[in-house]
């Protein structure tokens, strides 16, 4: 069987070789005397190609590899699962075998937004309902009432009613089930007050896919760019490498708080242009991921006019819609601005994207989520279900989510108390979490940390030694990776460094959750107290680094995080290097 892979190679190759240096047929375009005889690099390239041909048939090379995959797979990273939460799993697995191997008791996973894995507890009516709703044997059970509330099994009810055959384990509607796209829009029009549709809704499997979507819908080809912010929740620049298109890059104010600013998006959708990439999109986070500011009104108002005037999709990752903690800030949704600004659906192209994965409900593995639609005209909108179809359709217990999440208890429910104690009690432990922890950064050597406004994490600046900097270059590592590794080696504390998310070229970051639960932030405060002022001390003038660039070289040396550099000039270029990070 191998010889016959060989021969036919062979024949194959020399049928081209034969094909080549026999005259073609002469083009308007090129001289006659062109056409005699192959190019020595064309013979050169069949020769190669024989070569590899028959190399691989006969060693038997497995038909995928990193050779032969996707680069544009191999092009993005994912920092936020990336090697320093490999090493800090392996840590984990070490600590299991032999607990006392480790200088820490636990890892403190503070590297992504997945509340209940960190001891956040469910919200009770929504697990109640989403029971009844997966198992509705249980609505004929008097036992039932006494231990579901009496508005979880109404609510139930409602819901499965609308479902063909009650069946949640069913296929739905592409877009997701009409009934529940109606409880969603009423909830975004309760919040807005202005009209929302569930013809506009399309339920999705977290914010993630519906952000794939659009990204198909609208990169055509490495001309096609979508004009992103930096620092980023890096899922953007990962399905723009992924779908063949330029990330543009506009840099948020740290000096003003992670402002963002409509100068900065003038300039760099001028730099692009020059370059010859149609800007298609832009992408405003917020609340802000990794960095935790909550836009004002007024800053949203020139947002909405830039995009009028310059023809762009408004893309609005709000899931954090939730998650305010400044008492002078509110969230307001990019469509009600759009709205009280006159904008109707002729004027604005704007997609929102929601997520039951954050908020104070945080069911991330739920996969529930949707995006509102607006602005775009019918056979566009035939063309997104289209791409909707071919995955048939959500999950149906996170489809009934995102309605529960839009549609909560309200005051005369009998949920409605105990609701409200779960939501605030949530809310108000995360806003001192964030308090605690921007606090402890603030008061240590060498790190700055703007006020988390909202959202779920802190986006600290290091201001590292430059004998630190040249460590972590020797050991072929970013500065922030570098001491993100040597903080989780050193107290188990799992963190990502800035460079994952993209940052202002000699700038150093690190993202870290406040989700841990509030009686263990004062032991990782602690513990990183006192890391934070033995790793600067070490690294003081006259300091010796040889020991400890080599022990964590051997971690990184291979690493991705050394690709990023100080995060900002290789994003800078289209996010394409950009170690990409997620929720």
């Amino acid at each position: 069987m191998r010889r016959f892979v060989t021969d036919r190679a062979r024949r194959a190759v020399a049928a081209s070789l034969r094909a080549a240096t026999r005259p073609a047929p002469p083009s308007p375009a090129a001289p006659a005397r062109a056409l005699s005889r192959p190019s020595p690099s064309a013979t050169s390239a069949m020769a190669s190609y024989m070569a590899r041909a028959m190399s691989t048939s006969a060693a038997g090379a497995p038909p995928v590899s990193l050779d032969t995959i996707n680069p544009k797979v191999l092009e993005f990273k994912y920092a936020v699962r990336g090697e320093i939460v490999t090493h800090a799993q392996n840590l984990e697995e070490e600590l299991h075998k032999n607990p006392e191997s480790l200088p820490f008791d636990e890892i403190l996973y503070c590297n992504i937004g997945n509340p209940h894995s960190l001891g956040q507890q469910p919200v009770t009516f929504f697990r109640e309902v989403l029971s009844l709703c997966d198992h509705p044997a249980l609505l004929d059970k008097s036992e039932t009432h006494a231990l579901y509330s009496s508005d979880a099994i109404e609510r139930a009810w409602q819901i499965l009613d609308k479902i063909p055959g009650r069946a949640t384990g069913a296929y739905s509607h592409s877009q997701g089930i009409k009934s529940l796209r109606d409880e969603i829009a009423a909830g975004i029009a309760a919040r807005d007050g202005f009209h929302a549709s569930g013809d506009n809704i399309f339920l999705t499997d977290g914010a993630s896919p519906a952000v794939h979507m659009m990204m198909q819908l609208l990169i055509r080809s490495e001309k096609d760019g979508i004009l992103c912010p930096l620092p980023q929740y890096p899922l953007y620049s990962a399905t723009i490498t992924l779908h063949g298109g330029s990330f543009v890059p506009y840099y948020l104010d740290e000096e003003t708080g992670w402002g963002l600013e409509v100068d900065e998006l003038k300039k760099q959708l001028d730099e692009a242009r020059s370059k010859g990439i149609t800007v298609r999109a832009l992408v405003v986070i917020n609340p802000g991921n990794p960095t935790g500011q909550v836009l004002a009104e007024e800053n949203q108002k020139k947002i909405v006019e830039f995009c009028k005037n310059e023809g762009l999709v408004l893309l609005a990752d709000e899931v954090y819609q939730e998650n305010i903690y400044a008492e002078d800030k509110q969230f307001h949704s990019f469509k009600k601005i759009a709205r009280s600004m006159g904008y109707t659906d002729d004027d604005l192209p704007l997609v929102s994207f929601q997520s039951v994965s954050k908020g104070y409900y945080g069911e991330c593995g739920k996969r529930g989520g949707y995006m509102e639609v607006t602005g775009f005209s019918a056979d566009v909108r035939e063309q997104i279900y289209k791409v909707a179809s071919v995955n048939l359709c959500s999950n149906v217990s996170g489809q009934i989510l995102s309605s529960l999440i839009m549609n909560p208890p309200k005051a005369g429910d009998e949920s409605y108390e105990s609701f409200m104690v779960e939501r605030d009690g949530i809310l108000s432990s995360l806003a001192r979490r964030a308090k605690a922890l921007e606090e402890a950064f603030n008061s240590l050597e060498g790190i700055t940390c703007n006020k988390a406004e909202g959202a779920m994490y802190l986006f600290p600046r290091l201001h590292l030694p430059q004998k630190a900097i040249g460590a972590a270059r020797a050991a072929g590592s970013s500065p922030d990776a570098y001491y993100a590794l040597r903080l989780l080696q050193a107290t188990g504390i799992v963190v990502v460094p800035g460079s994952g998310f993209g940052q202002a070229p000699g700038t150093y970051h690190f993202r870290c959750t406040i989700l841990p639960q509030e009686d263990k932030i004062p032991a990782i405060i602690s513990r990183f107290k006192e890391f934070h002022e033995k790793f600067m001390d070490e690294y003081r003038d006259g300091a010796s680094t040889s020991s400890k660039t080599e022990s964590v070289s051997d971690k990184t040396g291979s690493g991705g995080d050394k690709t990023t550099g100080s995060g900002g000039d290789k994003t800078a270029s289209g996010g394409d290097k950009t170690e990409s990070g997620g929720d």
